[in-house]
Order: C-alpha cells, then structure tokens, then sequence
C-alpha cells in the first residue's frame, strides 16, 4: 500500500510540474508584452503633485469653484507645453518669491536671471488664463 500511495504522489507531481511551468513561461510572457511600447515620460510631464498644487493654488485665487477646477487644469496644461519641468520649478519659484522683502527676498528679485524668469512665467501664466477665459484652449 505504501508503495501505491509513492507511486500516486509521484504522478500527482509530475502532472503539476507541467502546468506549473507552462504558467510561468506565460506569465513572463505576459510580463514582457505589458512593457509599455514608450516608457519614457514625455519630456514636460510635470509630477501629479506638482500639477494638483498648481490647480490649488491657482483655483483658490480665483473664486475655488469647480468650474476653476478645469480651468486651472487647462492652464497647468498650457505651462507644460512651453516649460520643462525643471524650467517650470525655476520660474515659479523666482516668480512667487520676488515679492520678499529685505536681503532673504534678495535672491529672488535682484538678480537679472531672477528678473527675467520670473517675467516668463507671469507672462506665460497671463497668457494662459486669457485662453482659458476666452475658451481658446
């Protein structure tokens, strides 16, 4: 009887052996095929944090209705397609803080770098709430 139940344990794995690596060989298959065919970001996808701060700040500055939910979001939008990211952190950053006063606000509002980024971003911002306004985007 012993011999029986050894034979039957035997078989019982040998015939899930088989199925056991046919799953992983589709599985790895599986895998590979769900590589995205472009997995590079594109080159101005801004973080999600950084966009849900953008559309915050921004909806809070005019009126935080949820129609300012999709505006803002178009002009996030609009700020991605003419900034890189990095470019986008440079200017808001000179932009928001060039307001400080005294010597700490010195490096945001003095130098002529800090002048002209945070020119281009007010600018590019304007012109991206106009659109908005406007219903061009």
């Amino acid at each position: 009887m012993a011999e029986r139940t050894d034979t039957v344990h035997k078989s019982v794995a040998a015939q899930t052996r088989v199925p056991t690596q046919v799953s992983w060989a589709a599985l790895a298959a599986l895998c590979w095929c769900a590589v995205p065919a472009h997995s590079d970001p594109l080159p101005n996808d801004y973080p999600t944090s950084a966009r849900v701060e953008f559309v915050q700040d921004c909806m809070g500055r005019h009126g935080g209705k949820l129609e300012d939910l999709y505006k803002c979001s178009c002009v996030i939008d609009r700020l991605a397609q003419k900034l890189t990211y990095d470019d986008y952190v440079e200017a808001s950053t000179f932009a928001h803080y060039s307001t400080l006063p005294g010597e700490g606000g010195g490096i945001f509002r003095d130098p002529d770098t800090a002048k002209q980024k945070a020119k281009l971003y007010r600018t590019l911002e304007a012109d991206a709430l106009r659109h908005v306004d406007w219903g061009l985007l």
